[in-house]
Protein backbone atom coordinates (compact mmCIF):
# COMPACT_ATOMS: atom_id res chain seq x y z
CA UNK A 1 0.00 0.00 0.00
CA UNK A 2 1.09 3.35 -0.91
CA UNK A 3 0.99 6.26 1.59
CA UNK A 4 1.05 10.23 1.31
CA UNK A 5 2.46 12.75 2.97
CA UNK A 6 -0.11 15.17 4.48
CA UNK A 7 1.15 18.58 5.47
CA UNK A 8 1.40 18.67 9.09
CA UNK A 9 3.58 16.63 11.36
CA UNK A 10 4.95 14.30 9.00
CA UNK A 11 1.48 12.22 9.01
CA UNK A 12 1.33 9.95 6.50
CA UNK A 13 -1.81 8.84 4.70
CA UNK A 14 -2.74 5.26 2.95
CA UNK A 15 -3.04 6.10 -0.72
CA UNK A 16 -6.49 3.93 -0.81
CA UNK A 17 -8.87 3.88 2.19
CA UNK A 18 -12.13 2.38 2.77
CA UNK A 19 -15.35 4.69 2.83
CA UNK A 20 -18.23 3.25 4.61
CA UNK A 21 -20.66 5.44 3.76
CA UNK A 22 -24.57 3.76 3.57
CA UNK A 23 -23.16 0.50 5.38
CA UNK A 24 -24.99 0.30 8.61
CA UNK A 25 -23.92 0.30 11.83
CA UNK A 26 -24.09 -3.43 12.86
CA UNK A 27 -22.45 -4.32 9.17
CA UNK A 28 -19.37 -1.93 9.28
CA UNK A 29 -17.49 -3.69 11.66
CA UNK A 30 -17.84 -7.00 9.48
CA UNK A 31 -16.72 -4.88 6.14
CA UNK A 32 -14.17 -2.88 7.67
CA UNK A 33 -12.36 -6.58 8.48
CA UNK A 34 -13.01 -7.91 5.55
CA UNK A 35 -11.38 -4.57 4.19
CA UNK A 36 -8.38 -5.01 6.89
CA UNK A 37 -7.69 -8.82 6.03
CA UNK A 38 -7.46 -7.52 2.19
CA UNK A 39 -4.83 -5.09 3.41
CA UNK A 40 -6.75 -2.00 3.95
CA UNK A 41 -5.40 0.48 6.78
CA UNK A 42 -7.24 3.29 6.34
CA UNK A 43 -11.05 3.75 6.86
CA UNK A 44 -13.46 6.51 6.29
CA UNK A 45 -16.29 7.16 8.19
CA UNK A 46 -18.35 10.19 9.43
CA UNK A 47 -20.51 11.43 12.50
CA UNK A 48 -23.37 11.57 9.80
CA UNK A 49 -22.78 7.66 8.63
CA UNK A 50 -24.14 6.27 11.86
CA UNK A 51 -21.52 3.60 11.90
CA UNK A 52 -18.72 5.25 13.86
CA UNK A 53 -19.38 2.55 16.28
CA UNK A 54 -19.29 -0.19 14.64
CA UNK A 55 -15.85 0.86 12.66
CA UNK A 56 -14.52 1.66 16.42
CA UNK A 57 -15.22 -1.93 17.06
CA UNK A 58 -13.83 -3.28 14.26
CA UNK A 59 -10.45 -1.35 14.88
CA UNK A 60 -10.46 -2.60 18.52
CA UNK A 61 -10.84 -6.39 17.43
CA UNK A 62 -8.58 -6.16 14.52
CA UNK A 63 -5.25 -7.47 15.76
CA UNK A 64 -3.93 -5.03 14.00
CA UNK A 65 -1.86 -1.96 16.07
CA UNK A 66 -3.66 1.59 16.15
CA UNK A 67 -0.78 3.04 15.26
CA UNK A 68 -0.44 0.93 11.92
CA UNK A 69 -4.46 2.11 10.95
CA UNK A 70 -5.43 5.79 9.66
CA UNK A 71 -9.31 6.71 10.66
CA UNK A 72 -10.82 9.54 9.38
CA UNK A 73 -13.94 10.62 10.97
CA UNK A 74 -15.96 14.00 10.06
CA UNK A 75 -17.98 17.16 11.19
CA UNK A 76 -21.78 17.16 10.44
CA UNK A 77 -22.92 20.66 8.71
CA UNK A 78 -25.40 21.30 12.05
CA UNK A 79 -22.65 21.04 14.31
CA UNK A 80 -20.32 23.95 12.70
CA UNK A 81 -20.67 26.19 15.72
CA UNK A 82 -20.22 23.57 18.33
CA UNK A 83 -17.07 21.36 17.14
CA UNK A 84 -15.30 20.12 20.00
CA UNK A 85 -18.38 19.07 21.42
CA UNK A 86 -19.11 16.54 18.16
CA UNK A 87 -15.78 15.44 17.88
CA UNK A 88 -15.68 14.28 21.09
CA UNK A 89 -19.07 12.47 21.02
CA UNK A 90 -17.01 11.05 17.74
CA UNK A 91 -14.56 9.75 19.63
CA UNK A 92 -16.40 8.04 22.16
CA UNK A 93 -18.67 6.65 19.52
CA UNK A 94 -15.43 5.36 17.86
CA UNK A 95 -13.71 4.53 21.14
CA UNK A 96 -10.46 5.88 20.50
CA UNK A 97 -8.42 8.10 21.75
CA UNK A 98 -7.91 10.15 18.64
CA UNK A 99 -8.53 9.95 15.23
CA UNK A 100 -5.92 10.08 12.42
CA UNK A 101 -7.65 12.91 10.55
CA UNK A 102 -10.89 14.92 11.01
CA UNK A 103 -12.51 16.76 8.59
CA UNK A 104 -15.97 19.36 7.88
CA UNK A 105 -18.07 17.29 5.67
CA UNK A 106 -19.29 20.17 4.16
CA UNK A 107 -19.20 23.98 4.21
CA UNK A 108 -22.94 24.61 4.47
CA UNK A 109 -22.19 28.20 2.77
CA UNK A 110 -25.46 29.52 3.76
CA UNK A 111 -25.12 29.38 7.29
CA UNK A 112 -21.17 30.75 6.95
CA UNK A 113 -20.22 28.67 10.24
CA UNK A 114 -17.13 27.01 8.52
CA UNK A 115 -14.39 29.47 9.47
CA UNK A 116 -15.59 29.13 12.77
CA UNK A 117 -15.29 25.10 12.55
CA UNK A 118 -12.05 25.32 11.07
CA UNK A 119 -10.71 27.30 14.07
CA UNK A 120 -12.27 24.39 16.53
CA UNK A 121 -10.35 22.18 14.45
CA UNK A 122 -7.12 23.69 14.98
CA UNK A 123 -7.69 23.75 18.35
CA UNK A 124 -8.23 19.63 18.26
CA UNK A 125 -5.04 19.46 15.92
CA UNK A 126 -2.89 21.48 18.81
CA UNK A 127 -4.07 19.44 21.19
CA UNK A 128 -3.00 16.11 19.62
CA UNK A 129 -6.59 14.45 20.12
CA UNK A 130 -6.71 14.89 15.52
CA UNK A 131 -3.41 13.98 13.99
CA UNK A 132 -4.40 16.00 10.67
CA UNK A 133 -6.97 18.01 9.87
CA UNK A 134 -8.94 18.83 6.67
CA UNK A 135 -11.93 19.70 4.49
CA UNK A 136 -14.31 17.49 2.27
CA UNK A 137 -16.36 19.51 -0.56
CA UNK A 138 -14.98 22.71 -0.42
CA UNK A 139 -14.17 24.84 -3.43
CA UNK A 140 -11.45 27.03 -4.41
CA UNK A 141 -13.64 29.88 -2.73
CA UNK A 142 -14.30 28.08 0.20
CA UNK A 143 -10.56 26.87 0.66
CA UNK A 144 -9.28 30.50 -0.01
CA UNK A 145 -11.41 32.17 2.84
CA UNK A 146 -9.65 29.27 5.50
CA UNK A 147 -6.06 29.87 3.90
CA UNK A 148 -6.89 33.56 4.31
CA UNK A 149 -8.32 34.06 7.99
CA UNK A 150 -7.33 30.77 9.67
CA UNK A 151 -3.72 29.87 10.99
CA UNK A 152 -3.65 25.93 9.53
CA UNK A 153 -3.74 25.37 6.10
CA UNK A 154 -6.25 22.07 5.56
CA UNK A 155 -4.00 19.02 4.93
CA UNK A 156 -6.82 17.19 2.67
CA UNK A 157 -9.67 18.16 0.55
CA UNK A 158 -12.20 15.05 0.22
CA UNK A 159 -14.41 15.78 -3.42
CA UNK A 160 -16.24 14.31 -5.26
CA UNK A 161 -13.76 13.09 -8.14
CA UNK A 162 -14.53 10.03 -10.80
CA UNK A 163 -13.12 10.05 -14.74
CA UNK A 164 -16.74 11.65 -15.42
CA UNK A 165 -16.09 14.49 -13.26
CA UNK A 166 -12.54 15.22 -12.71
CA UNK A 167 -12.31 18.65 -11.32
CA UNK A 168 -8.95 19.99 -12.55
CA UNK A 169 -8.81 23.58 -11.51
CA UNK A 170 -9.84 22.50 -8.01
CA UNK A 171 -6.81 19.63 -8.56
CA UNK A 172 -4.45 23.01 -9.77
CA UNK A 173 -5.34 24.55 -6.59
CA UNK A 174 -4.83 21.81 -4.21
CA UNK A 175 -1.48 21.20 -5.52
CA UNK A 176 -0.48 24.76 -5.63
CA UNK A 177 -1.11 25.48 -1.68
CA UNK A 178 -0.05 21.66 -0.50
CA UNK A 179 -3.39 20.22 -0.30
CA UNK A 180 -3.57 16.84 -0.70
CA UNK A 181 -6.87 15.45 -3.45
CA UNK A 182 -9.12 12.73 -1.52
CA UNK A 183 -11.53 11.23 -3.80
CA UNK A 184 -15.31 9.88 -2.77
CA UNK A 185 -16.96 7.96 -4.91
CA UNK A 186 -14.02 7.32 -7.18
CA UNK A 187 -15.78 4.71 -9.57
CA UNK A 188 -18.35 6.73 -9.92
CA UNK A 189 -20.70 4.97 -7.56
CA UNK A 190 -20.64 2.21 -10.04
CA UNK A 191 -23.00 3.48 -12.37
CA UNK A 192 -22.67 4.16 -16.14
CA UNK A 193 -18.78 4.58 -15.90
CA UNK A 194 -17.53 1.00 -15.68
CA UNK A 195 -19.39 0.43 -18.04
CA UNK A 196 -17.51 2.89 -20.65
CA UNK A 197 -16.22 1.20 -23.67
CA UNK A 198 -12.63 3.27 -22.81
CA UNK A 199 -12.24 1.40 -19.75
CA UNK A 200 -12.91 -1.97 -21.33
CA UNK A 201 -10.14 -1.68 -23.59
CA UNK A 202 -7.93 -0.27 -20.40
CA UNK A 203 -9.54 -3.21 -18.97
CA UNK A 204 -8.54 -5.89 -21.56
CA UNK A 205 -4.97 -3.87 -22.31
CA UNK A 206 -3.72 -5.18 -18.68
CA UNK A 207 -5.91 -7.52 -17.89
CA UNK A 208 -7.68 -5.77 -15.00
CA UNK A 209 -11.06 -4.41 -13.95
CA UNK A 210 -12.33 -1.37 -14.91
CA UNK A 211 -12.46 -0.79 -11.59
CA UNK A 212 -9.16 -1.32 -11.01
CA UNK A 213 -8.06 1.06 -13.90
CA UNK A 214 -9.93 3.68 -12.55
CA UNK A 215 -8.40 3.36 -8.96
CA UNK A 216 -4.74 3.17 -10.52
CA UNK A 217 -5.31 6.39 -12.55
CA UNK A 218 -5.84 7.94 -9.47
CA UNK A 219 -3.03 6.30 -7.59
CA UNK A 220 -0.99 7.46 -10.53
CA UNK A 221 -2.49 11.06 -10.24
CA UNK A 222 -1.69 10.99 -6.76
CA UNK A 223 -5.23 11.14 -5.18
CA UNK A 224 -5.96 9.35 -2.25
CA UNK A 225 -9.18 7.17 -3.01
CA UNK A 226 -11.86 5.39 -1.26
CA UNK A 227 -13.99 3.19 -2.72
CA UNK A 228 -16.48 1.70 -1.11
CA UNK A 229 -18.35 -2.21 -1.13
CA UNK A 230 -19.73 -4.58 1.20
CA UNK A 231 -18.56 -7.07 -1.04
CA UNK A 232 -16.00 -9.05 -0.33
CA UNK A 233 -14.65 -10.11 -3.61
CA UNK A 234 -14.79 -6.04 -4.92
CA UNK A 235 -13.25 -5.11 -1.51
CA UNK A 236 -10.15 -7.19 -1.94
CA UNK A 237 -10.35 -6.48 -6.54
CA UNK A 238 -10.04 -2.50 -5.34
CA UNK A 239 -7.22 -3.03 -3.41
CA UNK A 240 -5.07 -4.67 -6.03
CA UNK A 241 -3.75 -1.88 -8.24
CA UNK A 242 -0.02 -1.76 -7.20
CA UNK A 243 1.12 -4.49 -9.76
CA UNK A 244 0.50 -2.39 -12.83
CA UNK A 245 0.82 0.44 -14.87
CA UNK A 246 -1.13 2.91 -16.70
CA UNK A 247 1.28 4.54 -19.18
CA UNK A 248 0.86 7.80 -20.86
CA UNK A 249 -1.40 7.08 -23.64
CA UNK A 250 -4.11 5.25 -20.83
CA UNK A 251 -4.00 8.24 -18.19
CA UNK A 252 -4.83 10.67 -21.74
CA UNK A 253 -7.63 8.71 -22.90
CA UNK A 254 -9.24 8.52 -19.11
CA UNK A 255 -8.33 11.79 -19.09
CA UNK A 256 -10.46 12.54 -22.14
CA UNK A 257 -13.71 10.71 -20.42
CA UNK A 258 -14.02 14.06 -18.31
CA UNK A 259 -17.43 15.23 -18.96
CA UNK A 260 -18.20 17.31 -15.57
CA UNK A 261 -21.18 15.02 -14.47
CA UNK A 262 -21.60 15.29 -10.97
CA UNK A 263 -23.18 12.73 -8.87
CA UNK A 264 -23.66 14.66 -5.49
CA UNK A 265 -24.70 17.88 -4.24
CA UNK A 266 -23.12 20.73 -5.65
CA UNK A 267 -20.98 21.99 -2.27
CA UNK A 268 -22.18 25.63 -3.43
CA UNK A 269 -25.74 24.85 -3.08
CA UNK A 270 -25.75 22.21 -0.38
CA UNK A 271 -27.01 23.66 2.89
CA UNK A 272 -28.63 20.57 4.66
CA UNK A 273 -28.39 20.20 8.19
CA UNK A 274 -30.82 17.45 8.89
Amino acid sequence: MNSLMLNMDGVQIPQLGFGVWQVPDDEAEQAVQTAFQAGYRHVDTAQAYGNEAGVGRAVRDSGVPRRKLFITTKLWNADHDQAERAFEGSLSRLGLDYVDLYLIHWPVPEQDKYVEAWRALERIYRDGRAKAIGVSNFTVQHLTRLLDETDIAPSLNQIELHPYFQQRQLRDFHEANGILTEAWSPLGQGRELLDDPALAVLAGKHGKTPAQIVLRWHVQLGHVAIPKSVTPSRIKENVQVFDFTLDVEDMAAIGAMNRRLRIGPDPDTFNFLG
